[in-house]
C-alpha cells in the first residue's frame, strides 16, 4: 500500500493524504484537489484518472482508516499521530525505514484496505457507483413457508474487495531492499487481512411484516458491520500478530523455527521488525513520544501512568469545569439553571 516510492514511508504518506482530505472537509475547492494532487503512485493516479468518480470513496476510505487507527490506539504509547512538522519533512524524502515492517504498519495496511472496501461498498449501496449496486445474488433465497425471504439492498462487497486490491496491492510491489520480497509479501497479506475482516463481520438484518407487529414474515438482507467493529477486530489481530522471517523463500514463514509448523491464517496480521518503544520523540521514526500525554493514575492498562509514561513519572494539575446543572422549567416559559463547578485532577506524563 505504499502511496509513494520513499521506502514505504507509511505514516507520513497517510498523514499527507489526511491533510488533503481535510482540505475538502474544511471547504477548500474540490476541483483543485484532483488525482494529480494526491500523494499516490503513478499506477494509482492512472486508475484515479480513469475512474474519477472513485475519488470520494478513496478519500472516505482513507479517512475511515486513519480515524479508526487513532481511535483504537488513543490510549497507547503510539497513538497513530504525527508531530506537526513531519508532513513537511515528507517533501524532503525523510523515510521511516526503521518503522517499516512493524506491528503498527501491519495494522495500518489492514485498516486502510478495510476502509476502502467499506467506503466503496457503501457508495455502491447508495447508488453512487455505475459499476455496482446491491447484491442481487441473494434475491431468490428464503420462502414464505420458512417465514423469511431475502429482500432490501444487501451490501455487495465484491466490487469493494476488487477495487481495494486493484488500488492498494499494486504499489506494494515497489518495496525494495534485502528484505524487500518479505516486506512485499507481508504488506499484501496484511492488506488482504483487512479486506477479509470486513467480509467476516458481515451480518444479517431483518425487518418484520405482519398484523400488529406479529412478525409473520421477515425481509432479510446482508449488511456490513460498523467500521468501529472492524477496527476492534483488527486491533485484536494486532495484539496477536505474528512475526515472520525477513528471508522469503517459497512462502511466508514464522520467524521462530520451533513455531513454523503452526499455520499462518489469512486473517492474521504479520510483521517483520520489532517496534520501537515510542517513549521518546524521534522525528526520524515519526514518533511523538509520550511526554505531555494525559494518563490514568489508577489504570493498569496501556493508558495507565506507569506504562504510558515509560517509568518517567507524571505531573498532576487541577482542572476546573464549569457547567449548567439542576435545570428547572419555569412557567412560562424558560429554563432556570444553576452554575456548577467541579475540580478534577489531570495527570500528564513527564
Amino acid at each position: 500500500m505504499a502511496l509513494l516510492g520513499c521506502c514505504s514511508c507509511v505514516i507520513l504518506q497517510l498523514h499527507q493524504l489526511l491533510l488533503n482530505i481535510k482540505c475538502l472537509v474544511l471547504g477548500s475547492n474540490p476541483g483543485k484537489l484532483g488525482c494529480a494532487n494526491l500523494p499516490l503512485s503513478n499506477r494509482q493516479k492512472d486508475l484515479c484518472k480513469k475512474k474519477p468518480h472513485l475519488l470520494p470513496s478513496i478519500q472516505e476510505g482513507a479517512r475511515l482508516g486513519i480515524q479508526e487507527c487513532q481511535s483504537q490506539f488513543r490510549h497507547e504509547r503510539w497513538n497513530c499521530l504525527l508531530s506537526p512538522g513531519l508532513a513537511a519533512d515528507l517533501l524532503n524524502k525523510i523515510c521511516l525505514c526503521s518503522f517499516v515492517g512493524t506491528k503498527e504498519t501491519a495494522f495500518i495496511f489492514a485498516v486502510m484496505a478495510a476502509g476502502l472496501v467499506h467506503s466503496v461498498t457503501h457508495a455502491c449501496g447508495a447508488g453512487n457507483m455505475t459499476e455496482c449496486s446491491c447484491d442481487n445474488t441473494l434475491q431468490s433465497g428464503g420462502s414464505a413457508s420458512e417465514g423469511w425471504y431475502w429482500g432490501g439492498c444487501s451490501d455487495d462487497i465484491q466490487y469493494g474487495m476488487w477495487l481495494s486490491r486493484k488500488f492498494l496491492d499494486g504499489p506494494a510491489k515497489n518495496t525494495s531492499g534485502k528484505d524487500g520480497n518479505a516486506l512485499r509479501a507481508m504488506n499484501l497479506h496484511n492488506n488482504e487481512a483487512g479486506r477479509l475482516a470486513v467480509a467476516k463481520l458481515m451480518s444479517v438484518e431483518c425487518r418484520c411484516h405482519g398484523v400488529s407487529g406479529s412478525c409473520a414474515l421477515k425481509t432479510c438482507w446482508k449488511t456490513m458491520s460498523s467500521f468501529a467493529k472492524v477496527g476492534s477486530f483488527l486491533k485484536e489481530k494486532y495484539e496477536n500478530s505474528i512475526q515472520i522471517s525477513d528471508r522469503l523463500k517459497k512462502r511466508i514463514r514464522r520467524k521462530e523455527k520451533r513455531h513454523r509448523k503452526i499455520p499462518i491464517h489469512q486473517e492474521d496480521l504479520l510483521y517483520i521488525n520489532r517496534s520501537p518503544n515510542y517513549c521518546v520523540e524521534d522525528r526520524k521514526l515519526g514518533v511523538l513520544g509520550t511526554q505531555g500525554r494525559e494518563c490514568n493514575r489508577t489504570s493498569e492498562g496501556p493508558n495507565g501512568c506507569n506504562l504510558l509514561c515509560c517509568g518517567r513519572g507524571y505531573n498532576t494539575h487541577v482542572v476546573r469545569h464549569v457547567e449548567r446543572c439542576e435545570c428547572k422549567f419555569v412557567w412560562c416559559c424558560y429554563v432556570r439553571c444553576r452554575r456548577c463547578e467541579t475540580m478534577t485532577d489531570v495527570h500528564t506524563c513527564k
